[in-house]
């Protein structure tokens, strides 16, 4: 009796560890730094902010909670006609991770659970070594660029602009 009990405890624990695992596994596995929201750079700060000790390199990357290469929020590449103009995506942050449904590298764009978003022309060249089938991805409304949203490739640590094309 006791040896039955005990069995049945032991594939219960395994059982109920399982779903947990595989869990973890879906959302980037353990370990995984996501960031928080990039916040509006300070004012008068209007160049990209560079890690100290560093060279400065063209791809923008999150280290330690920090982001680091974001474009001016004047930089004439972002300003929109009409922000927001296919409405907004709800789901961002750092709850929210996620993996691309379908991706049109022609076209530059991506869907995700809940929208499709198009990936900004200029910051395309990025997203070379990414995998859009197999990496997590958090999206973040951009605080200093109106209409855009950052597009945050977790196992590589580096994001790009990207607009918001509806459901």
């Amino acid at each position: 009796m006791r040896r039955h009990l005990a069995i049945l405890l032991c594939t219960a624990l395994v059982a109920g560890a399982l779903p947990m695992q595989l869990s973890a596994q879906h959302r980037g596995g353990v370990g995984l730094a996501i960031p928080r929201a990039p916040i509006a750079r300070a004012p008068g700060r209007a160049g990209p902010m560079f890690e100290p000790g560093r060279p400065r390199v063209a791809v923008p990357y999150v280290r330690d909670g920090h982001w680091y290469g974001h474009a001016a929020s004047s930089d004439a590449r972002f300003r929109l006609a009409h922000p927001f103009e296919f409405g907004r995506f709800a789901l961002i942050g750092p709850e929210h991770v996620y993996r691309v449904n379908r991706v049109e590298l022609g076209a530059r764009q991506i869907w995700l659970p809940g929208g499709r978003f198009a990936i900004a022309d200029w910051e395309w060249a990025t997203t070379a070594p990414w995998c859009w089938t197999c990496d997590d991805f958090v999206v973040y409304l951009d605080p200093d660029h109106s209409g855009w949203y950052l597009v945050y490739n977790a196992r590589m640590g580096e994001y790009v602009h990207a607009r918001f094309l509806g459901a």
